[in-house]
């Protein structure tokens, strides 16, 4: 298994589309380096933020191939692997692994709802069947399945390459849990937070990063929450991690995802629109959305 520290801000790479919907390689190859230059400890291929559940499994190939070649082994690669069946998570995530993946992260299994012990078997299942370091991902209100701490708990002692967790309930007890249940283990597991708000609160308790959506319009900000830190300057950190609150208060108009691409576009990036239908916001989200990239602006963030 390769050796990866899990840690740090990992960007959920966007993905930039052409008016016709087909992904911008050029401008994929741009963002690459954008975030590697601000500092990034990783570069996470189709998460959500990615558009993941927009893409097909060529163009999910094609944009892997993008970002693992851009990379070039500056940072790890994270491949999001995860589907609805086991069957299939353990194909996409053997192809990731085939085409030089550092890290899976797998979604939990969507649409129907599965129990823990069905959760735990499809994990385990899928551990078995690669040999790469996998960071459990959990998204409820995306999903409608809920990785208990208890199940994480159990799967991080049973299956040595899963190394880790990215927690995107929004609900900070629940990350503390799977922080305080994955403890004491003999290896090292990385809890991450799938909420940018949550980020400096993880790290205080012992979590190890974030999985950062708001990287994609601020990556160099969003590695200083990390980096202030980690150099020991608590107040620092906490001023930074402040500072993206008012880009995160227009998440009310609509879509995450939406917004985080519509902001980096603003910002000058061609990165496209969404895929359709999710591709719109409101006249009033867009004034609310103008108004806080010039205050983050005046404020400072990059």
């Amino acid at each position: 298994m390769k050796n990866v520290s899990i840690q740090g801000i990992i960007p959920p790479i966007l993905t930039p589309m052409n008016a016709d919907e087909s992904i911008n390689e050029q401008e994929l190859r741009s963002q690459v380096n954008r975030e590697i230059e601000a500092g990034v400890h990783g570069i996470f291929a189709f998460g959500t933020n990615g558009e993941a559940y927009a893409l097909s499994a060529a163009e999910k190939d094609r944009v892997l191939e993008v970002v693992i070649e851009e990379t070039n082994h500056r940072v790890p690669v994270y491949a999001g692997t995860g589907c609805i069946t086991t069957k299939e998570t353990i194909e996409m995530s053997k192809k990731a692994a085939a085409m030089g993946a550092d890290v899976l992260s797998i979604i939990t299994p969507y649409f129907a709802a599965a129990s823990q012990d069905e959760l735990y078997a499809h994990y385990m299942a899928v551990a078995e069947a690669v040999d790469l370091p996998i960071v459990l991902y959990n998204i409820p209100a995306r999903t409608g399945n809920a990785l208990s701490p208890a199940t994480v708990a159990k799967l991080a002692k049973n299956a040595p390459n899963i190394v880790g967790a990215k927690d995107s309930s929004g609900n900070f007890d629940n990350l503390k849990q799977y922080i305080e249940q994955t403890r004491g283990l003999d290896k090292e597991f990385s809890v991450l937070s799938g909420n940018d708000s949550l980020i400096l609160p993880a790290l205080v308790f012992g979590g190890k990063g974030g999985i950062a959506g708001c990287a994609n319009v601020f990556p160099g900000t969003m590695v200083e929450i990390y980096e202030a830190y980690m150099a020991g300057d608590l107040e620092r950190a906490m001023r930074v991690q402040d500072s993206i609150r008012p880009l995160r208060a227009v998440f009310q108009y609509g879509n995450p995802n939406t917004i985080i691409k519509i902001a980096a576009g603003l910002l000058g990036y061609p990165v496209g629109s969404c895929r359709k239908p999710f591709c719109q916001l409101s006249d009033q989200g867009m004034e609310a959305l103008k108004k806080a990239l010039e205050l983050c602006k005046a404020n400072g963030l990059r």
